[in-house]
């Protein structure tokens, strides 16, 4: 029997590149798109390093969020699409528009050639910045029936393209028959092994600790998946039949204080870990300095919150049994400082 065929789009990406791995070894067909096909050589060698089998099935397709060219043809054959491509994380930016039309945009682009080209499921990657913010503190415990307030507490450009961008592919789906089966992934901070030289989502926290590029920590918890676990996620979602029309929460479980994030690096790592920082850093400092620097009034209204998540619809329904925040973490941790990403202590 031919193997089925999956789009996965952004490529180079983090999230994205273990999804291809997995799929890989699962036995699919893969294609990827890359915004210029210059990027092939170097995202082949990249996903080689992680530990890719068969890259024989592996194409790639160039293709841009912001442009109908070439989609058509990424998604041409495709009985799967995961849609992992979406704007850099930038908390502060002049014009919001440049993050959220691009995110809303290229979504109802993937979503209407997926439909032309008669793709059976979207798997979507969406984020917990959809769900959880901009809500009033309270022991709530947030599921997937939450959807953040656009313009409450906390509520950045980034977290206001996921919410758009992921309204809008559900608004899409509703549209008709025609349209693909649609599932959405809201992981929250994604930690766990580097792939190349980039160092993506949560795993900036690891690296500046390592570094000592943090002075301490606030009092901030952080809710962490591994991104393996993300990327198993979206294909238990592409193939499980009661995925399909359903949000699903991906998460470690608690989420944890930063502070423990160095504890968990200082216990396991020895003298690698000679650099994280010890000390706290009170709440009226975070404070004061949030008066004069824009990026850390984002911070302010989680002081101290641990918001409550809960992954007990992934479980239940894709089967997932996600690692522990400590195994994300010392995965970061070790493909970090084994690809020579942190300076040595």
């Amino acid at each position: 029997m031919t193997p089925q065929r999956v789009l996965v789009t952004g490529g180079s990406g983090f999230i994205a590149g273990h999804c291809i791995l997995q799929l890989l070894e699962q036995g699919y067909l893969v294609r990827t798109t890359v915004r210029s096909l210059d990027r092939e050589a170097t995202v082949r060698a990249v996903l080689t390093d992680a530990g890719m089998v068969n890259g024989a099935a592996l194409s790639f397709v160039a293709a841009d969020l912001m442009n109908d060219a070439g989609w058509a043809d990424a998604v041409a054959g495709c009985d799967f699409v995961l849609h992992v491509a979406s704007p850099v994380h930038l908390r502060n930016v002049k014009n919001e528009d440049d993050v959220i039309a691009p995110a809303r945009n290229g979504t109802l682009r993937v979503l209407r050639a997926a439909r032309d080209a008669g793709v059976k499921r979207v798997v979507l990657t969406s984020a917990f910045h959809a769900v959880g913010y901009g809500h009033p503190r309270s022991g709530h415990t947030f599921n997937e029936d939450d959807w953040t307030v656009l313009r409450g507490p906390g509520v950045d450009a980034y977290g206001r393209s996921k919410t758009l961008a992921e309204r809008a592919a559900w608004d899409f789906a509703a549209t008709g028959s025609d349209a693909p089966e649609l599932a959405t992934i809201l992981p929250v901070a994604v930690m766990g092994p580097v792939m190349g030289r980039e160092i993506s989502g949560a795993n900036h926290i690891v690296q500046r600790s390592l570094d000592r590029e943090m002075p301490g920590y606030p009092n901030l918890y952080i809710p962490i998946v591994d991104v393996r676990d993300v990327a198993a996620a979206h294909l238990l979602a592409m193939t499980t039949p009661g995925a399909a029309g359903q949000r699903f929460l991906v998460s470690s479980g608690a989420p944890i204080p930063l502070r423990q994030i160095g504890a968990i690096l200082r216990d396991n790592l020895g003298d690698a870990a000679r650099n994280v920082p010890t000390r706290a850093i009170p709440d009226v400092v975070v404070r004061a300095a949030a008066i004069f620097v824009r990026e850390f009034r984002a911070f302010v209204p989680d002081l101290g919150y641990a918001k409550r998540i809960s992954n007990d619809k992934a479980r239940r329904v894709l089967g997932l049994r996600p690692r522990t925040s400590e195994e994300a973490v010392l995965a970061s941790a070790t493909s970090l400082i084994a690809k020579g990403l942190v300076k040595r202590p």
